[in-house]
């Protein structure tokens, strides 16, 4: 009993663990995309 909990608990943490990289990395990207966009809108005024 005590390795099946062990064993959910640490599946538990390890899933967790790649949502919330996978949230950073949408994060990240999105904030590129930002970047990008800004940086293209101050190219073509020039």
């Amino acid at each position: 009993m005590k390795k099946l909990l062990i064993t959910s608990l640490a599946a538990l943490v390890v899933l967790t663990g790649c949502n919330t990289v996978k949230g950073f990395g949408k994060d990240v990207s999105k904030t590129g995309e930002a970047v990008s966009n800004t940086a293209e809108k101050v190219e073509n005024k020039l």
